[in-house]
């Protein structure tokens, strides 16, 4: 059986360099789930066009915008590279430049050239849940968003916020703190 060996993990956006190539509907598309997710994001944009969306919603985030073609002098200095071009050429140039510069590259409904995925995400206050089908069916991924979005109650920040501070409250070493946090949270699992 194959299985997911993708590792998760959440990233600082605001701390990265992400270029996001191409201006059309796919790029207008992935900027938002990662603004929407990360609203501090770097975020630049190079693209000869860009639809007027993608134009209002980059500027509502202040995302730097290069009217011009793709070349490889962009990808310098990116730490994530989104390529979402209908061009399938430019696209694999993208990824093969992201290649020799050891950049993580994400081509738009390409898995082969994708070392990171955009999954479904879930954010209630402080809790962010991440969703991966391996690439396999983002319209899964969806319907997952969805169920969790209604499963996570809107006031969970207010329970992490108190078990944070109950946690910093707990003496002993690091296996017996973990002990009674896990008692503690126990009962969350209980009641569903």
């Amino acid at each position: 059986m194959e299985r997911n060996n993708l590792y998760p993990i959440f990233l600082k956006a605001s701390q990265l360099h992400i270029l996001i190539v191409g201006g059309g509907f796919v790029a207008e598309e992935k900027l938002h789930f990662l603004t929407k997710s990360s609203p501090d994001a770097k975020v630049t944009m190079v693209s000869p066009m860009f639809r007027e969306n993608t134009l209002n919603l980059a500027n509502k985030y202040g995302v730097t915008l290069i009217n011009d073609g793709y070349h490889a002098d962009y990808i310098k200095g990116m730490h994530m590279v989104i390529a979402t071009t209908n061009n399938p050429k430019i696209n694999l140039q993208v990824y093969s430049d992201c290649r020799k510069l050891d950049t993580l590259v994400n081509v738009a409904d390409n898995p082969p050239l994708c070392d990171f995925y955009m999954g479904g995400i879930v954010t209630k206050g402080h809790v962010k849940v991440a969703i991966s089908t391996n690439g396999k069916s983002p319209t899964t991924a969806k319907r997952l968003r969805q169920f969790f979005e209604e499963v996570v109650p809107d006031d969970i920040t207010t329970m992490v916020q108190n078990l944070n501070e109950y946690r910093k409250t707990l003496k002993g070493d690091f296996e017996e703190k973990v002990d009674k946090m896990n008692q503690i949270t126990q009962k969350l699992i209980e009641k569903v």
